[in-house]
Parts: C-alpha cells; sequence; structure tokens
C-alpha cells in the first residue's frame, strides 16, 4: 500500500505551522514538527492499513512538506520543490487569507485536542461527488454537517422562525415544502451554518448562526470548487444573480 496523499485537513495543519515560523520550513528535528507527525497521525481520517505503514506522516515526511510551503511561496527566490496542487491552494488559501486559514488549523487542533472530532460519525457529504471537500479539510465539513443535522437544534431553528411570524421557506429561492408537498412538506425545512467553523469557532451554535433553506440550496452552499471554501446563503443569492 501506498503513503495516502496529504488531505486537506493535514495540509491546513503544515500551513499554519510554516506561516507561524514566518514562512520558513522547519527541521525533522523540531519540536514542533515531532509534534505535527503525531497529530497527523491521530486524526480519524485515515485507515488503519495506512497509518501501520512505518514512514506515514512520519517526521521527515511533515519537514519535507514545509519545504514545499517554503520554497512555492511567493516570496521565496530560490529554486521551487515540486509539490502537488492541492499543496499550491493551501500556499495561495494561507496567502490571501491567513488569518481565516490559522484559525481553521486552530479549531481542527481543539476538535482533536478534546476528543470532538473524535466521536463525530462520518457524513454522507462530508466528501462531494468530485472526492474533494473545501479547503479547510473533511474534518470541519464533517463536524459542521453534524451540527447541522442534530434534530433538536433543526426544530429549535423552526419553532424560532416561526415565533417570529417568517414563513417557513428557503432563504435563498423561496422554496416551501407544504406548498408544493402539501401534508408531507408541513414543518420541513434543512439549517446551514451562517458561518463556518474556522470562523466562528468551537462554540455551541446558536440559532441565529442557522438559516433555513431547501434540500437543493443546501447542498449548492456546500458543494466544494478548487481554492474555495464556505458558500452562505448571501453568497448562493449573489451566486444566483449572476446566472439567471
Amino acid at each position: 500500500m501506498r503513503i495516502p496523499a496529504w488531505t486537506e485537513d493535514e495540509l491546513v495543519l503544515a500551513g499554519a505551522l510554516v506561516v507561524r515560523n514566518g514562512w520558513r520550513e522547519l527541521r525533522t528535528g523540531d519540536r514542533y514538527v515531532q509534534e505535527l507527525s503525531e497529530l497527523l497521525r491521530s486524526l480519524p481520517i485515515h485507515s488503519p492499513e495506512a497509518l501501520d505503514l512505518p514512514n506515514f506522516r512520519s517526521p521527515d515526511s511533515v519537514s519535507r512538506k514545509t519545504t514545499d510551503f517554503m520554497t512555492n511561496h511567493k516570496r521565496y527566490s530560490g529554486k521551487a520543490t515540486r509539490c502537488g496542487k492541492p499543496t499550491l491552494l493551501m500556499i495561495e488559501a494561507f496567502s490571501t487569507r491567513e488569518a481565516e486559514m490559522l484559525q481553521a488549523a486552530q479549531s481542527i487542533e481543539e476538535g482533536i485536542a478534546s476528543g470532538e472530532l473524535h466521536i463525530i460519525p462520518r457524513q454522507p457529504d462530508e466528501v462531494d461527488e468530485t472526492g474533494v471537500t473545501a479547503i479547510e479539510g473533511r474534518l470541519l465539513v464533517r463536524w459542521a454537517l453534524g451540527r447541522e443535522r442534530d434534530p433538536k437544534l433543526r426544530l429549535q431553528k423552526i419553532e424560532q422562525t416561526r415565533r417570529r411570524g417568517r414563513p417557513l421557506r428557503c432563504e435563498v429561492c423561496d422554496f416551501d415544502f407544504a406548498r408544493t408537498y402539501g401534508d408531507l412538506g408541513e414543518g420541513y425545512i434543512e439549517v446551514h451554518h451562517l458561518t463556518p467553523l474556522h470562523v466562528s469557532g468551537t462554540r455551541e451554535t446558536k440559532l441565529d448562526d442557522l438559516a433555513c433553506l431547501c434540500a437543493n440550496c443546501h447542498r449548492m452552499c456546500h458543494r466544494n470548487r478548487p481554492g474555495e471554501s464556505w458558500r452562505t446563503p448571501t453568497d448562493l443569492r449573489e451566486w444566483m444573480r449572476k446566472s439567471a
């Protein structure tokens, strides 16, 4: 079995390490490289067979990845090492929205340290049909989907919407399940986080953090494209306006 390619989650953590080190590589013996190697091996995304490989996310491999980040950064004047498109996209993400990406790394680190990310089951849509996830990584997508699918939270959001005298329909396209499906659709709607976890942090979800969406708009908010991340209902409305 070959060592699996680096995932977005792993690249987020490696990129954060390089950025915190002033966009400089870190050597194999560095304490932070050793700690990151251990953290990567603890992420709940790889198979037991991968974890059994002797060089899987070893300190050497972590150090080499930090070299990729350093030498492929636009400020580096020397010869760049060869790396794949996912690493280049992550370098671009850290270059253009550093604070946001560092928060993403911190959220993953906190989720692993607390054990939260180990107990959340895999979600059907955490990896899309292309086999990739948002640039912030699969684990944060899993965490968000798990929260959005909490039946108690969804019911509380529905009750809040009704208390405020608002119709229970999609906040993007105005689709009303009850109007289309009658009794079958009465009281049905899906909920979506207005702000991704890497921005809001791992605090408890508040009802005002959620938007009511139809299934189609919800899927489009989560659908990923290379280099893109979270899509809010406002983003999706603007996308629809431009596509009309």
